[in-house]
């Protein structure tokens, strides 16, 4: 099929996105693949962290359906090429670019905005000039330099003295006693390692409560046997339990955020493990030395040393209170660089400032958001996964700043066999990147994991001057730091809004992203203007459901304004709570719009942590798809009728899902029968009335809900794969063939 150019007069038809026919069901297959790797289907999006990345597929799905005429096949166009030149996109909550980088290979020009510089910076640098061969020689030179500094931090004798290079360094939290002042560590169990696979590999570390030896035991076993001082020991017991530790000199059991109060200072630390790559490319685990004790010493007065004379720069920024914040600031950690140990920082500060004196602006720039992007993986609030996966866990895994009590100190600059350094973050994350840009790819189902579908190029070029008179230049990318309740475009100037709007009471984005601009304001450049923090009064973030609606409802205002009375606003979401969708719904209504359809699909992968633990797990996003009210309000609704052809409808699309393998829970059919509702009011878009039968109307809403996860539990079967289908699904879906 030729490549499609936008037919102007579609934008006055009926849009695919609009109808049932929009495939939610395949296309979560194929988010069911890129959830598992996001990073490498997507992986603009991922060369720096960013919370609440969204699938590209999604997205270009969305795009294209935004599009094509409501009889079209999405599944026939959603490999091919096109050209939507001529059609802007705007996303007023950027985030990580996801909508941005899909509309671009589109062809779409596009309006990227956010209120925090960390996500805008990221998306510039992603997205902006890079040149590959200009970032290879300027990493080389690094390695040469500042490289070969920091592996020297990072090396120790192995137990026949040969010299290794140490991949991590295992450390455990202390705490004084408030009863005998003994220094009690803080172990939750005495496993160090285990592997992904303990099916195949049962084998795990343990660190021996006496002696202080690492040996391998087997993994689940209540009995270790330390091979040095003969201990048997319960290897699954540490010294904590919960909020509580147990002192091993007077026996006491102490809460512990308490006794971390009393001493007013960050935790200490106590070093006592180690796993070296030997020169042969073996590993080994073995306890620390006090070799290895002096080592860090040197490190901690080199440091000290190289502060005084001003030869590198370390954030000075302190944490403020706050909901993300408050759980470290318990544990005495009042300022960003209370995050990292000594070492961690010698090395960090030497890197940033060797970054920082290169001269070629954007290969500089592109370095330090490499830079940024690793110290999530090298601070004190890291810990150890495990073999047979990426050995470090980031700090944002929780989407908390959770203190760990058994924290990871990795090699800094990296070996071929390190997690999380500088130079596998090169390797994985900016040069893949790179490759992506030059030739980017679709994910799919079936035996190969890419296509290569005829996507032009990305252009390199990004427009940080806002087009305040709307003169859009074709496949042009602009993006702007600040607000959207006030964006400098003119009246109804944009073909669409496609966004993924935060949502109240989860992740405060810019508490977190102080960890990174702590540092990243040391260099201003780009967005990065060197203010205090990320935190604004007007972004879209409150626990308090009424002024989070107040603040997304002036956004989607201003969407409102910009947008032509003939655009759509799509945006995805999902929340497991009643008043979650009372101030999405105040907020759309109130600005002016009515839903028209609701879409559930496949959203992030099923065991990340914040999923994996909550209650009911919600696997699903929803796409709502909206367009301007002009009619007038109708107050007079049967609403109860609503609530039966809402359940009705979510229930098929919700089956659509389920037989194809998707897992569904009880919070995903509340995504639906919720993002269903809206869509059946549309029509009384402007009404209090809506937002008042979801309240009156609750209980028949949960009881549908519960109804919709009854017929889906028993009506359908239990795929275990979800990537597995019969012979008849595969033959009419022809590129999962």
């Amino acid at each position: 099929m030729g490549m499609r150019k936008c037919d102007t007069d579609i934008r006055f038809l009926t849009r695919l996105i609009e109808k049932d026919a929009f495939p939610g069901d395949v296309i979560s297959l194929v988010a069911e693949r890129e959830s598992w790797r996001k990073e490498i289907y997507n992986p603009l999006s991922h060369i720096h962290k960013w919370w609440a990345q969204r699938l590209g597929c999604v997205f270009r799905a969305i795009l294209l359906a935004c599009q094509l005429p409501e009889d079209a096949n999405l599944l026939e166009e959603f490999y091919q090429k096109h050209d939507f030149s001529g059609m802007s996109v705007l996303d007023p909550f950027m985030g990580s670019g996801t909508t941005i980088g899909e509309a671009h290979k589109l062809g779409y020009t596009t309006l990227g905005r956010d209120i925090n510089p960390v996500a805008c910076e990221s998306v510039r640098v992603a997205l902006g000039a890079l040149d590959h061969e200009k970032l290879q020689i300027a990493f080389q030179q690094l390695s040469r330099t500042v490289g070969d500094r920091i592996r020297d931090l990072y090396k120790s004798a192995d137990q026949i003295g040969q010299i290794c290079d140490v991949l991590y360094y295992f450390w455990v939290k202390t705490v004084v006693c408030p009863e005998c002042k003994t220094q009690v560590d803080l172990f939750s169990t005495r496993v160090v390692a285990r592997n992904a696979c303990p099916e195949r590999r049962p084998e795990i570390v343990v660190c021996c409560p006496s002696c202080g030896d690492l040996f391998r035991s087997k993994n689940k076993s209540s009995k270790a046997h330390c091979r040095t001082c003969g201990l048997s020991f319960d290897p699954l017991v540490g010294s904590t339990s919960g909020p509580k530790a147990s002192c091993t000199g007077c026996g006491c059991n102490f809460a512990i955020v308490k006794a971390m109060r009393i001493s007013k200072k960050p935790p200490m630390h106590r070093l006592y493990g180690k796993l070296l790559l030997t020169p042969n490319g073996g590993k080994v685990y073995l306890r620390t030395t006090t070799e290895d004790d002096r080592q860090y010493q040197r490190c901690s007065a080199l440091l000290k040393s190289e502060l005084a004379h001003g030869t590198i720069r370390l954030p000075e920024t302190i944490l403020a209170d706050g909901f993300n914040t408050r759980q470290a600031m318990n544990y005495n950690y009042f300022a960003w660089r209370d995050f990292f140990n000594n070492r961690q920082l010698l090395a960090l500060g030497w890197l940033r400032e060797a970054i920082t004196q290169i001269s070629d602006v954007s290969t500089r720039d592109a370095l330090l958001m490499l830079f940024s992007g690793l110290l999530e993986f090298n601070n004190m609030f890291a810990t150890y996964k495990g073999e047979g996966t990426g050995a470090v866990r980031h700090m944002f895994s929780h989407h908390i700043l959770k203190p760990e009590r058994m924290p990871i100190e990795a090699n800094v600059w990296g070996t071929a066999k390190s997690s999380g350094a500088f130079l596998n973050l090169f390797k994985t994350r900016l040069l893949r990147a790179m490759e992506y840009r030059e030739r980017p790819f679709e994910p799919r189902i079936g035996k190969q994991g890419k296509k290569y579908c005829s996507n032009p190029p990305f252009s390199g070029e990004v427009n940080t001057i806002w087009p305040t008179l709307g003169n859009f230049k074709q496949r042009a990318i602009y993006l702007s730091c600040g607000s959207s309740d006030q964006m400098e475009l003119p009246d109804k100037s944009v073909d669409l809004v496609v966004t993924d709007p935060p949502f109240f009471d989860n992740v405060h984005y810019s508490e977190l992203a102080d960890f990174f601009y702590a540092w990243q304001k040391l260099c201003p450049h780009g967005f990065i203007n060197g203010t205090s923090t990320t935190r604004h009064p007007r972004e879209v973030q409150d626990a308090v459901p009424e002024q989070f609606a107040a603040k997304l409802r002036n956004v989607f205002s201003e969407c409102h304004r910009v947008l032509k009375d003939n655009g759509l606003l799509v945006l995805t979401y999902h929340h497991s709570r009643p008043e979650g969708w009372t101030a999405l719904g105040s907020a759309l209504f109130g600005a002016g719009f009515r839903v028209v359809n609701a879409h559930p699909v496949k959203s992030e992968m099923s065991v990340a942590a914040p999923k994996f633990q909550a209650k009911e797990p919600i696997q699903l996003d929803v796409i709502l798809v909206c367009r301007k009210s002009f009619s007038v309000e109708i107050t007079s609704v049967d609403f109860i009728g609503v609530v039966d052809k809402a359940a009705k409808k979510a229930s098929e699309k919700l089956l659509r899902l389920s037989s194809v393998g998707i897992r569904l829970s009880r919070g995903d059919c509340r995504v639906a029968i919720m993002s269903q509702f809206f869509a059946e009011v549309g029509s009384v878009a402007y009404s209090n009335a809506v937002l008042e039968a979801l309240q009156s109307h609750e209980d028949k809403l949960c009881q549908a809900i519960d109804r919709i996860y009854e017929t889906i539990c028993s009506s359908t079967k239990n795929v275990v794969n979800s990537l597995e289908f019969d012979s008849t699904y595969q033959m009419e879906i022809p590129f999962l063939a």
